[in-house]
């Protein structure tokens, strides 16, 4: 123990029981070192940085001992209402106090204002009321404070870098609105803010967090739509133009860590969304957010980015993700799914999206962007077809493009007999033709045109007929129904020494339909074979095959082919269930109808037994002894359709309607033209053919038409629904700004099966009921004839019957012999219907007016109308100089109190169609003249007999003698020629 103190001693270094002092224990060791002005900086700057670290600045001040520097509390500035809070006074008084404190504590006053305001904003985000926007509090404060920042920021006294650097360090409490308030105040820009981040993954979740809920919240409410759209679309214009920027230095740097956050996010949100729809689209905050997100990719969104590449290739790279998310199917699980995948069952938020995405890069680009992605990389085939689905939908222009591209899979194919390029290749046919024939041929016609002649693909050797049996019976275990039979009924063209080949598929299609429980014998007769629809049972197949070849028996008067074809070479099918549908007992009718004319028209042809004949009689005839009093003769029951079918058919058709007046759905138009065309298919009752009756000859009673009354409800409703869509668009725009609705309209009419039928019903309501037509369906009538004639080359000719001159119509010049002057009122509905097809046609092609009349309209049509004006107005036999105007109005005519003699007078007037009237094959001869005089009733004049010769003698040396050689080519005196005509036209009207 007595050596205790002595150490104590030795320890303290002095005498026992002294300390020596701090001072004079270091006093030593400065003896011992050289004075270095370095190592004192270093050693200052390492105390800044502890204290910089460790302190709260915010209230550091307050421990100033100059009085007016304890005044300064940034927390009693920003608490002061509105944004005036920073006075003149202030505006002296704060930048000093910073100054002085930074002095005081020897650190640089833009550190020292930087970290104080990185504080104070964290302080305005404690304790939010929304995830991601302030309150109105909050924003108050916060705006006083960047108005105290902005002075700093003008006296240099402000440091951006550690302002940042402060900020993240609480960012999990930092509100995404004042991020973007920091933006709009130019206090430090979002790029700033995000390249000073230290930790790119962390900052990539923040981002991708605090946007998510963004998208959720434009959504889910209207509260600050105005700020959540400003925000979302100012943080995607820096993400997209710093993501997608194309540098202009080619040698290689190491890439900045701006883009590639921006890229991580843009990604990150797109692979949300897809998940989102794959999972459950209807899940209300994930969908919320989805659609939020979606509105990204629209034109308003993006409309602030000056640098179109960098947009383009954003889109671009979209695109490519969309094919590629999530690559888990196989080839086979897209020939056995891709029905399901067509545009109409595809989620709208997907085809909204693909719509969006084709908008910008434009049909070409994205053609190709599809085939680059196909030949590259593993797609997601649902994303994939039910992308071409929306492209051949909505953006016409593309089908063409299509068509282009598989032909080229196609040659390619069978060249080097690549497996891809012709799996590629059938998966996009059958995909386009599951979109209708106004889209794509279907299936049966593209595989006849490929396959069925010696030109076809595989008809170069024996190997590339190997080649193509090969894929086809790969195809066999996963390939619906449908197509197999497609296959076996319309077969690839095989010479007869390769014959087993082609034997060979046939036995294993046959088999594989055995295993599918399809028999061959029970398809109908006109079963849509390229249709992805389930087979129906044979009896109810056999029920709409009758009804549908007694419609094709009204049209032509003969048998139809399909029926002598079933009974020559499908006879168990033709016999066991198409006659027994045909001959069902009824009461017959007192005046054969249409199924009793074709009923006897097949006996006396012997293709139905007598043994059955005679059973059919039998029953009919004690299912009118057994008929009720009250029961009407003779009356079919027609087969009842459907009420939510033809419900669906009329909601979409609103739904269309609904888009006519709002300029930014036009995009979404020809998507909804797709859905009214599926719809209408449903309608029907009966399946459409695969696409024989389009290139067949309709003929059509014009004295007698007749439509079945399922036909005539889905017709008049089709046709009701143009007249007030061209209502309602055109009173909104004029025909030439219109979008493309009504040609997508007048193609799903002339794709379907339906078409007799609206032939038939337009030929009841122009030559039967015209005069009563009211004004708005004359006028969409008029535009709807204009797109039939627009159209006609892909339409098949009509016979008429007894009325035509000629054996056949195109569809134009049919519409023509509907219009008649047989009296007063059909007179002047001519009038009216001539005027608004020549005013809508020249409005609608403003830019090439006599072209489309001469595209459009029959060249009867044009001479009806001169003849009408001539005939009925007085002012247009008058002497008048031409109106040279750009072109006619058609905005007159759909106004409710439409002046039609005015508009007449005016398209009579307009100097192009006087000059299109003086051209060979439009200008009114005197003997087309003569012919319509000649339609003409006795009752139709009001003029006295004087009046009239006076007329005639007009017509003959006014309007004919300019254009003799219009008489046909009369060598004789011209008006001895005109005068026997003249009298002979008198010698009628006295008869």
């Amino acid at each position: 123990m007595s050596g205790s103190p002595a150490r104590g001693a030795a320890v303290r270094g002095g005498p026992l029981g002294l300390r020596k002092t701090w001072t004079e224990l270091m006093a030593g060791r400065v003896k011992k070192q050289k004075y270095n002005p370095e190592r004192e900086q270093k050693l200052k700057d390492s105390a800044l940085q502890l204290l910089r670290y460790h302190q709260n600045m915010n209230d550091l001040l307050l421990e100033v001992e100059d009085p007016q520097c304890k005044k300064l509390c940034l927390s009693k500035l920003i608490d002061r209402d509105g944004t005036s809070a920073y006075s003149d006074q202030s505006s002296s008084f704060i930048p000093s106090a910073f100054r002085d404190q930074a002095l005081a504590l020897g650190v640089p006053v833009g550190i020292l204002s930087a970290r104080v305001f990185a504080h104070s904003v964290q302080q305005v985000c404690l304790e939010p009321s929304h995830p991601v926007l302030l309150s109105s509090e909050q924003r108050k404060k916060l705006s006083s404070l960047l108005e105290v920042s902005q002075h700093l920021l003008a006296r240099n006294m402000f440091s951006r870098l550690t302002f940042c650097q402060e900020l993240w360090k609480a960012q999990n409490s930092l509100l995404l609105e004042a991020v973007w308030c920091l933006h709009t105040n130019n206090i430090v820009s979002l790029q700033e803010l995000l390249q000073s981040h230290p930790d790119t993954q962390a900052m990539t979740m923040w981002l991708f967090r605090n946007l998510c809920i963004l998208c959720e919240q434009m959504e889910a409410s209207c509260l600050s739509s105005d700020t959540t759209k400003a925000m979302l679309s100012g943080f995607v214009q820096l993400l997209v133009s710093r993501g997608f920027q194309e540098s202009s230095d080619p040698r290689p740097v190491e890439p900045e860590k701006m883009p590639r956050v921006a890229t991580h996010v843009l990604q990150r949100m797109l692979t949300f969304a897809l998940d989102t729809l794959d999972a459950d689209p209807h899940v209300t905050s994930a969908s919320q957010t989805v659609r939020g997100w979606f509105r990204v990719y629209s034109g308003h969104i993006c409309c602030g980015m000056t640098a179109v590449d960098s947009l383009k290739s954003f889109f671009s790279r979209t695109l490519t993700q969309i094919l590629t998310h999530k690559p888990g199917l196989k080839v086979s699980d897209a020939v056995q799914m891709q029905k399901e995948w067509s545009f109409a069952k595809t989620c709208h938020l997907l085809t909204t999206l693909y719509c969006r995405v084709f908008v910008t890069l434009g049909p070409e680009e994205s053609v190709g962007r599809l085939q680059e992605v196909l030949e590259t990389q593993e797609v997601n085939w649902q994303h994939v077809l039910s992308c071409l689905s929306t492209l051949v939908v909505c953006f016409p222009e593309a089908q063409q493009l299509v068509k282009d591209w598989v032909a080229c899979l196609m040659a390619r194919a069978f060249e080097s007999y690549h497996l891809d390029s012709m799996v590629t290749a059938f998966l996009i046919v059958r995909q386009a033709t599951l979109e209708g024939p106004f889209v794509f041929p279907s299936y049966a016609d593209w595989f006849k045109e490929s396959f069925g002649s010696s030109l076809g693909y595989h008809s170069c050797s024996k190997k590339t007929l190997v080649f193509l049996f090969k894929f086809l019976s790969d195809l066999v275990p996963w390939e619906p129904a449908r197509y197999m039979q497609v296959h076996i009924f319309h077969p690839p063209l095989v010479p007869s020494k390769y014959h087993s080949l082609l034997t060979d598929y046939i036995s294993l299609a046959k088999t594989r339909l055995a295993d599918l429980k399809v028999s061959l014998e029970n398809v109908g007769l006109y079963e849509n074979l390229s249709s992805s629809g389930d087979i129906a049972e044979p009896r109810s197949q056999a029920i709409q095959d009758v009804e549908k070849a007694v419609v094709v028996f009204e049209q032509t008067g003969k048998i139809p082919m399909a029926v002598m074809e079933a009974s020559i070479f499908r006879r168990p099918y033709y016999l066991s269930h198409f006659l027994p549908a045909l001959l069902t007992p009824r009461v017959l009718p007192e005046v054969p109808d249409s199924r009793v004319t074709f009923i006897e028209t097949l006996k006396r042809a012997d293709k139905i037994p007598s043994s059955l004949y005679d059973a059919y009689r039998q029953a009919c005839a004690a299912a009118e002894e057994k008929q009720p009093e009250d029961a009407t003769p003779g009356r079919r029951t027609e087969p009842e359709c459907a009420e939510q079918p033809l419900g669906l058919l009329t909601a979409a058709l609103e739904e269309l309607r609904a888009l006519m007046t709002d300029p930014t759905q036009y995009d979404v138009i020809s998507a909804q033209v797709a859905v009214v065309s599926e719809r209408l298919s449903a309608a029907l009752g009966h399946s459409s053919d695969d696409g024989s009756l389009r290139r067949a000859k309709i003929q059509l009673s014009i004295l007698t038409p007749t439509l079945r009354t399922q036909d005539q409800e889905v017709v008049d409703l089709l046709l009701t629904a143009f007249c007030q869509d061209q209502m309602a668009a055109s009173s909104f725009v004029t025909p030439e700004r219109q979008s493309p609705w009504a040609v997508l309209f007048v193609r799903t009419l002339c794709g379907h099966v339906l078409f007799p039928a609206v032939l038939t019903r337009l030929c009841q309501l122009l030559y039967h009921q015209g005069p009563s037509l009211s004004t708005p369906h004359v006028l969409g009538l008029a535009a709807l004839a204009v797109h039939l004639g627009e159209s006609k080359s892909i339409l098949p000719e009509v016979d008429p019957g007894v009325l035509a001159s000629a054996d056949s119509l195109c569809v134009p010049e049919f519409l023509n012999s509907l219009l008649t002057c047989r009296t007063r009122e059909s007179l002047l509905f001519c009038m009216k219907f001539c005027t608004a097809a020549i005013s809508y046609c020249v409005c609608k092609f403003a830019a090439q007016p006599l072209a489309a009349l001469n595209n459009c309209l029959s060249p009867g049509l044009i001479k009806r109308f001169q003849f009408v004006m001539l005939r009925v107005f007085s002012e247009a036999r008058a002497p008048c100089p031409p109106e040279h105007t750009a072109s006619v109005s058609w905005r007159p005519l759909y106004l409710p109190s439409a002046d039609w003699q005015s508009a007449a007078l005016c398209l009579w007037r307009w100097g192009s169609f006087q000059e299109l009237w003086k051209e060979k094959g439009f200008y009114l001869t005197y003997r087309d003249w003569v012919q319509m005089e000649l339609e003409i009733q006795p009752e139709v004049d009001v003029l006295s007999d004087t009046e009239r010769h006076d007329f005639h003698q007009w017509a003959i040396y006014e309007h004919f003698v300019p254009a003799p050689s219009a008489l046909g080519g009369c060598d004789g005196d011209l008006e001895i020629a005109c005068t026997v005509l003249v009298s002979e036209l008198m010698d009628f009207h006295q008869s």
